[in-house]
């Protein structure tokens, strides 16, 4: 099918973040855009607004009409959903062109540059910061995003102009093996996904499969010391990366009174005294690497440096709600237990002297039956945990697997105790708070604007 001769388009699973970025493209297309989602969500109604409908319940007859027509409608699917959703059933009986998310992202993005970041964790902070470093320089970009950026309120940006195209490029479900990059950043490649891949072995093969899928004449940019290896084509150039050393790396890091400052080294340019709009410790090595994707891209030195002082961050990637001499309050969507353990470092270096507390959701039944052991180590870092029970996104319970596992592996002189999420407010009321976190990729976020008004209110009081 080809995209542009379509008429209509029907998501299953319209209210994911990387679906949403979709809906939105097609909209500014201009084609019919509808779908289902099982729940109602700020993002979902804003879509509403901006002209997708959307229903929550799942019905063959809430299909509207128009997309009723298998040769002018693209069905694009979610693997979230399970294959005997009645909706998606439907469309498949009835011979729809039915196209995964990734697949449908892969079609977009071929004719273009693909610049892209992959990794178990840092992609969307990377890959959103790279879209701001290019989009207000004079190269451009279309960007398709795996969060809200904060700069433009939007996870899809788009340009008439410019050859390159940001993308966040997601292993889950083996979905970046759709994509043809130009350029790519590999930040990571702790196991993860388990449940999909089975072992460390076959999670490390599928990144570097992915390697060999960046064109000639492309580069990868490749975290110092991971334990994969890249197998790139002939005339694709191979760079490394990290906070301290590398191709491209940080120089006179300086960290104090709320900012960070640092010069950039690349291997043929050098940017002094730049400073991170985000200013904590994790942006550091996620800079340097949007940075190299920028420099690679055409992005001047002076845009560079402006761009990464202008870069206001993503929501639920180390958002700050509260930050004053009183309490400090953030969210962060870290869910897998090595980027548990940089944010709280990133913390830790912030605030070397105050106690910090978390609440933690933990993110799938097969995450935390894999990983409870990384899990309590990560969390023991903290000086104080508060754990709620598991957020299970799309599986079934496992017998004896809950966040007791986590509980019962922390180190023992760590301040803990595990709550339902609906008690967490009550809890934090009766609580000195000085630094608080919330982590994890479930709905606990959901009670973020509550917590921290509960916050506010404690402040005036006092």
């Amino acid at each position: 099918m080809n995209i542009e001769t379509i008429k209509s388009v029907y998501f299953v699973g319209a209210g994911g973040i990387g679906m949403s970025a979709l809906i939105r493209y097609f909209l500014s297309k201009g084609k019919s855009v509808a779908g289902y989602d099982r729940t109602p969500s700020e993002l979902t109604e804003r879509l509403i607004t901006e002209g997708a409908r959307i229903h929550y319940e799942e019905s063959i007859d809430l299909i509207p009409e128009n997309c009723r027509d298998k040769a002018s409608t693209l069905v694009v699917y979610t693997p979230a959903v399970p294959q005997e959703h009645a909706e998606l059933a439907y469309f498949r009986e009835n011979g729809f062109e039915i196209e995964k998310r990734s697949q449908v992202l892969g079609i977009i993005t071929r004719s273009s540059k693909g610049v892209c970041v992959a990794g178990t964790h840092g992609k969307t902070t990377t890959s959103t910061m790279a879209a701001h470093l290019l989009h207000q320089s004079h190269v451009r970009c279309t960007a398709f995003l795996g969060g809200i950026s904060k700069n433009y309120g939007t996870n899809l940006l788009l340009s008439s102009t410019s050859p390159y195209t940001v993308i966040e490029a997601d292993e889950f479900d083996r979905s970046f093996h759709w994509l043809s990059p130009w350029a790519s950043v590999i930040t990571a490649t702790d196991p993860d996904h388990l449940d999909i891949y089975g072992t460390k072995e076959a999670y490390l093969e599928s990144f570097r499969h992915y390697t060999t899928l960046i064109q000639p004449g492309g580069a990868l940019i490749i975290h110092k010391g991971l334990e994969m290896k890249p197998d790139v084509q002939p005339d694709v150039t191979t760079y490394t990366y990290s906070r301290d050393e590398g191709d491209f790396h940080a120089e006179n890091i300086c960290i104090g009174n709320g900012e960070i400052f640092i010069d950039f080294v690349a291997p043929d340019t050098r940017i002094n005294h730049i400073q991170l709009g985000v200013p904590v410790g994790i942006n550091i090595e996620n800079g340097v690497a949007a940075m190299a994707l920028a420099h690679l891209s055409g992005a001047t030195d002076e845009e560079i440096k402006q761009g990464m002082a202008t870069f206001r961050g993503v929501d639920r990637r180390f958002d700050f709600k509260l930050k004053n001499d009183q309490v400090v309050f953030l969210s962060d969507y870290a869910h897998h237990p090595a980027e548990i353990a940089q944010s709280v470092k990133s913390i830790r270096e912030l605030y070397r002297d105050k106690k910090i507390t978390a609440i933690f959701q933990p993110h799938l039944y097969t995450r935390t039956r894999d990983f409870y052991q990384d899990f309590a180590d990560s969390l023991s870092l903290l000086d104080e945990v508060i754990l709620t029970e598991i957020y299970p996104a799309r599986e079934q319970p496992i017998p004896g697997v809950t966040s007791q596992l986590i509980y019962d592996n922390l180190r023992p002189n760590i301040e803990k105790c595990i709550c339902k999420k609906e008690d967490v407010l009550n809890l934090l009321s009766q609580k000195h708070i000085e630094v608080l976190i919330v982590l994890g990729a479930g709905d606990l976020d959901n009670y973020v604007p509550e917590i921290t008004e509960l916050l506010k209110s404690r402040m005036t009081n006092d």
